[in-house]
């Protein structure tokens, strides 16, 4: 598969947006993210200034307190939980207890629908190691073009 993604990459073919937008449809109505919880067992999210305001305020803490407490800055200097699974993943549930207010890169994970698919290739590589709904889409894409 991610061979297959580095083909996508180096060859970009016409309609390939397109066809990610046709496919992801199909993805989400036979997999519920909400059963899964992969992303937050094994990786972690990207926190932005914005998400660590509204959350630290949500646990009535300072951006600098939430920051100790749960995060750490990683080699590129970005934001990311201290541990894994997920400080916020529900042991007992699997769910997470700050749903309404997690961070933007959790809301938007998998990355499926981002507008240009080409500029995301190096993620989806590395997602369809966890994610069921990433694996299914690259499996999809590989039957599409196998059948032109």
């Amino acid at each position: 598969m991610r061979s297959f993604l580095s083909k996508l990459l180096r060859t970009q073919p016409r309609g390939l947006d397109k066809m990610a937008e046709v496919i992801e449809k199909e993805v989400w109505a036979e997999i519920n993210c909400l059963s899964c919880a992969n992303c937050c067992k094994s990786m972690t999210p990207t926190f932005t200034k914005k998400d660590i305001d509204r959350i630290s305020a949500h646990f009535d803490q300072t951006p600098s307190e939430f920051k100790e407490k749960w995060l750490e800055k990683d080699r590129n200097g970005d934001w990311m939980n201290v541990k894994r699974p997920c400080q916020f993943l529900d042991k007992k549930t699997h769910m997470c207890s700050i749903y309404e207010i997690r961070p933007s890169d959790c809301a938007g994970f998998p990355h499926l629908s981002k507008k240009r698919m080409i500029d995301y290739i190096h993620v989806h590589k590395q997602n369809i190691e966890y994610c069921p709904a990433t694996y299914s889409m690259v499996q999809k894409m590989q039957l599409k073009f196998s059948e032109k």
